[in-house]
């Protein structure tokens, strides 16, 4: 890019305009985080709003000025590309900072542990220990979800849960829980490795406050009403199918009967979401703490955040052309064996083709105050009707082909007596929906208005067991307070059908 590009173009992760070294303070901040996040250029003598070249006065002493104060100001050590340019008989300084190997670097007068920035967008972030780890670990080659946890055993995975996973494609024997890093020696013992445990740990949410999943439908576009949500807290390659049942509970089905067989067409973008919630999942910034993965369904749009900025060398543009950088190696890697990932560096321009095939408004990537915020927005607004509770479409049809007629189902209350499909009551149907995650009696109630624990029972919750439609968490236990109810796996395959 030429200057003239840069003087067009509107600050972002890798640009920013001073105006003069009045107040250097701000421009010291920005090469640090520069150097912390993505590289990138900082050009002197020029307007900030209106991009109006006013020069700098004795520039080659403010250029000397300029590299004295970073010396002096930056530590480790931070040597930037500084040049002269003119622009309509103006002279500007472009400061242009390269992605450091030395990172992180940091703001001499604030210290080490408050003087560190990272890039946000067109703003500089103060980071917080956490985040400076990561920098750490970004430099020499390890991952957050590889280190050990050498206060655990192998006693504390879920092996069973994850042999269920696997299936027979792989025996979770000790040489494969190592292969896929699983377990790591540790002073001569094996023991999980962090990733080991936000897969399948026994008491994940223990270890890790934040890695689980927070879902909510809002009313309208702002967040602030919600009108139903659940909590994910269980195996996180499991979490994947949780997620999209959430969201096709608040979604609507139609029909494509142009074809021999009716094949079902759903009004939100399903591939596309799921291959975002995984995104999340692998990529996530699970040393962070203070929120879960998000999943806000609203009536124009679905947004899915997670802890984390971009990893360090990565912007925004990069990521839609389809650069990648793991930043969990060993969820990654257990994905993909799972078959969750099919491709490496393929999710993200994935996502934006098929958003083209069917003629979406392009997603949307933001970093926002250290997290990640993936935009899906929706062709059709899905507004919640008080009558219904229920979310239908603006328009009679999905708009897809001609051979797409709109069968959008109704409510299920309590009073309708007919069967929904084969072996299931209204009732059944009404618990298998608000099933989402391991939720308890009590739970399973709120989420679908029952006070009357007799006909909780006798109408939704014994006939769901008696099917295998749903399943209880400790069978050997019935009566346990710590008792809690699943989907079993029937029960997700008539989940898929209604």
């Amino acid at each position: 890019m030429s200057i003239d590009d840069y003087l067009q173009a509107p600050e972002s992760k890798t640009l920013d305009f001073k105006q003069d070294l009045s107040s250097p303070r701000n421009l010291l901040k920005t090469l640090v985080a520069f150097a912390n996040t993505a590289g990138g250029r900082v050009v002197i003598g020029v307007e900030d709003k209106t991009r109006t070249p006013w020069g700098i006065d004795n520039p080659l002493e403010e250029e000397e000025r300029l590299c004295n104060l970073i010396a002096d100001s930056i530590s480790p050590r931070l040597v930037p590309n500084v040049e002269m340019t003119t622009v309509d008989g103006k002279t500007l300084l472009v400061v242009e900072v390269f992605l450091s190997n030395s990172r992180p670097h940091f703001f001499r007068a604030e210290g080490p542990d408050a003087g560190v920035y990272v890039r946000l967008g067109s703003t500089n972030r103060q980071a917080d220990r956490e985040l400076i780890a990561e920098l750490r670990r970004s430099v020499e080659g390890v991952s957050f979800d590889e280190m050990p946890m050498p206060d655990l055993s192998s006693d504390d995975l879920d092996i069973t849960a994850a042999q269920k996973a696997f299936g027979n494609n792989r025996l979770l024997d000790e040489q494969n829980l190592l292969t896929l890093k699983l377990l790591t020696r540790h002073q001569k013992r094996l023991v999980p490795t962090q990733g080991a445990i936000l897969l399948f740990g026994k008491e994940r949410t223990r270890h890790f406050a934040d890695a689980w999943i927070q879902c909510g439908r809002f009313f309208g576009t702002e967040k602030i009403d919600i009108f139903d949500h659940c909590e994910i807290d269980g195996p996180l390659p499991q979490a994947v199918d949780e997620v999209m049942l959430f969201l096709k509970k608040h979604a609507f089905r139609g029909a494509d009967l142009s074809e021999l067989r009716r094949k079902d067409v759903w009004s939100i973008p399903l591939g596309i979401l799921r291959e975002v919630i995984i995104n999340a999942l692998v990529h996530s910034d699970y040393s962070q703490r203070g929120a879960p993965i998000r999943i806000v369904f609203l009536d124009d749009r679905i947004e899915v955040e997670s802890m984390g900025i971009l990893l360090p060398g990565l912007t925004i543009d990069d990521m839609k052309q389809g650069a990648s950088r793991i930043r969990n190696p060993v969820i990654a890697r257990v994905f993909k064996e799972l078959h969750l990932i099919e491709q490496w560096g393929t999710g993200v321009r994935r996502i934006f083709a098929e958003a083209r095939e069917l003629k979406l408004p392009e997603p949307k990537i933001e970093e926002i105050a250290l997290r990640l915020r993936f935009t899906i927005f929706l062709a059709e607004p899905h507004a919640i009707t008080p009558d219904t509770g229920k979310a239908h479409p603006k328009h009679a049809s999905l708009d897809t082909t001609p051979q797409v007629t709109q069968q959008v189902t109704q409510q299920v209350t309590p009073q309708v007596t007919q069967q929904v499909t084969p072996q299931v009551t209204p009732q059944v149907k009404r618990l298998l929906t608000s099933a989402v995650g391991e939720l308890s009696r009590a739970e399973l109630m709120r989420a679908i208005g029952m006070k009357d624990r007799v006909t909780f029972a006798k109408n939704y919750l014994e006939p769901a067991l008696a099917e295998d439609l749903i399943e209880m968490t400790q069978p050997d236990s019935p009566t346990s307070p710590t008792q809690r109810y699943r989907l079993t796996e029937n029960g997700r395959m008539v989940m898929e059908r209604m």
